[in-house]
């Protein structure tokens, strides 16, 4: 029998997840986020960029203040001024804070990006980790674009930097480029030349430009790679990163040929799946493997006979590994604050009792207008009511008229910065309307980019949810509503979007790996 290898998981979410446009999240929405990550038992939290804004400073405090079990990660430049600011966000986290720290080894970055020679990369990285030495011995470091390095000089860098003392060495796709043979010769040439790399984990961090994000990062940990970092529902900038989910779930899927294994919970990955959208309103695809809506879904006659018959059959793995329960009604107008309380907790929300009190409200509002309530109902209050960004703009109440006689007209009225504003415009039907008199009160110049409208459940009682991307000098942004009333859902959607503008920090330096 083989033995089986533990490989440690790596989730930056936080930090590579937040770089997907409209992904930014606010301080409150990251703990969240990282209670649920701790929960899965990830080994590593990559919190932030600590030095990238006041927002991410904080954040990174605040998680390395209040998580257990998980280490806390903070990124940083190879640069003395970010891996101080760094570590004093890290610090309170102890022996489990690490500091992260990168600067590219590939020719076309150190000679159009960084200007550098070979051996002033060398020079400068050696540096940053033995500055980040001088605070602990928690250290990785990151060779920016390593899949495009030339093997002999990424063979000095990564030899280089475990001299200097890395504990763990990541070796990026940063722009997906690699492929899965490619990329596992990549890691074994580091695992048979670099002289001291038993001395360090390596680790790997792929792109998915191509798709291969999750192949290339189980092909890297078959030629022997320790750590794969990754993102919940393959979150990331562009085409994203490598799916925590999907990566986990096929080792835990194939252990006849993948002798591997994680301590994730896997019990929680879907949980963890609809928070991240929940709070981000970035929706996984119906047939997205493992946490999609259709991941677990059986239309052909043939397949729903067959698993009528033995579950086997067309499954290869149960929806209750992930922790998707069948059955989806669970409350009503009836059910009590205990009850709700509890499956909000089954679902991944740790409320306040506030915010219990004021999601167990509109809960009962709901159950009056709806017989059934389902826990993507829940999902939607708490993103709704709870997970809120400062609140720049409020919606105080709306009207709206149409039909095929009558020109569409919307009659907003706002709270905008404490004052009440009202107004009325007319559009090409109630939703561009309501948008138009929302632009004209708030008198936001931003551009709409998208704009997306779905029920959350079945019937026709069912809350409407709709999503908006707008875009103001070249920054984007998300925004979530949902209401029984789809205009009023939209509106929400709109104005929820000009609030995350409105609480943008500007100029953050991003890491790109």
């Amino acid at each position: 029998m083989q033995n089986v290898k533990s490989i440690k998981i790596f989730d930056t979410t936080l930090r590579d997840g937040e770089q997907s446009p409209g992904a930014s999240m606010n301080i409150d929405e990251k703990l969240r986020i990282a209670f649920q990550l701790a929960k899965l038992n990830v080994d590593v939290i990559e919190a932030g960029f600590p030095i990238a804004s006041e927002g991410d400073f904080e954040a990174v405090k605040r998680i390395a203040q209040t998580i257990k079990g998980s280490q806390v990660a903070g990124l940083c430049r190879a640069a003395d001024k970010d891996i101080d600011c760094a570590w004093e966000a890290l610090q309170y986290a102890g022996d489990r804070g690490r500091i992260h720290t990168f600067l590219a080894t590939s020719d076309i970055h150190m000679k159009y990006k960084l200007k550098m020679s070979e051996e002033q990369v060398i020079e400068t990285a050696v540096a940053a980790i033995k500055r980040a030495g001088r605070y602990t011995e928690n250290i990785e470091f990151s060779c920016e674009d390593a899949a495009r390095t030339r093997p002999e000089f990424l063979v000095r860098v990564v030899e280089a930097v475990i001299g200097a003392g890395a504990k763990v060495v990541n070796i990026p796709d940063t722009v997906g480029y690699s492929i899965p043979s490619e990329f596992a010769a990549l890691i074994r040439n580091l695992k048979n030349n670099v002289s001291n790399v038993d001395k360090a984990i390596l680790s790997v961090h792929c792109h998915n430009d191509l798709g291969l994000a999750v192949a290339n990062s189980l092909a890297a940990i078959e030629a022997g790679a320790e750590q794969v970092e990754c993102t919940i529902n393959g979150i990331g900038e562009r085409a994203g990163n490598c799916s925590l989910e999907e990566v986990v779930m096929t080792l835990r899927t194939r252990g006849d040929i993948l002798p591997f294994k994680t301590d994730v919970v896997t019990e929680h990955i879907y949980a963890t799946s609809k928070l991240l959208s929940t709070i981000t309103g970035i929706q996984v695809q119906p047939n997205k493997a493992i946490v999609g809506a259709n991941a677990f879904a059986h239309e052909a006659g043939i397949h729903q006979h067959g698993v009528l018959m033995e579950k086997s059959t067309y499954e290869i793995m149960t929806p209750e590994s992930i922790g998707l329960t069948q059955n989806k009604l669970v409350l009503g107008k009836h059910s009590g604050r205990h009850a709700f309380g509890q499956r909000l907790e089954q679902l991944g929300y740790a409320l306040s009792s506030e915010d219990l009190e004021r999601a167990f409200v509109r809960f009962k509002a709901l159950a009056d207008q709806k017989k059934e309530i389902f826990d993507e109902d829940l999902d939607a209050i708490v993103a709704d009511e709870i997970i809120r960004i400062p609140e720049k703009y409020k919606l105080l109440q709306m009207n709206t008229s149409s039909g095929s006689f009558a020109a569409p007209t919307a009659t907003v009225e706002m709270e905008i910065d404490g004052k009440v504003k009202k107004g009325a415009m007319m559009g090409g039907g109630p939703v561009d309307a309501t948008f138009k008199a929302i632009k004209k009160l708030t008198k936001s110049k931003a551009n709409l980019l998208s704009f997306t409208v779905g029920a959350i459940t079945g019937g026709t009682d069912a809350q409407g949810e709709c999503t908006v991307r707008l875009e103001l000098d070249g920054r984007e942004v998300l925004g979530q509503g949902a209401h029984p009333d789809i205009i009023v859902a939209s509106a929400k959607a709109y104005i929820n979007a000009l609030n995350h503008l409105a609480s943008v920090v500007k100029n953050r330096p991003s890491a790109h790996f």
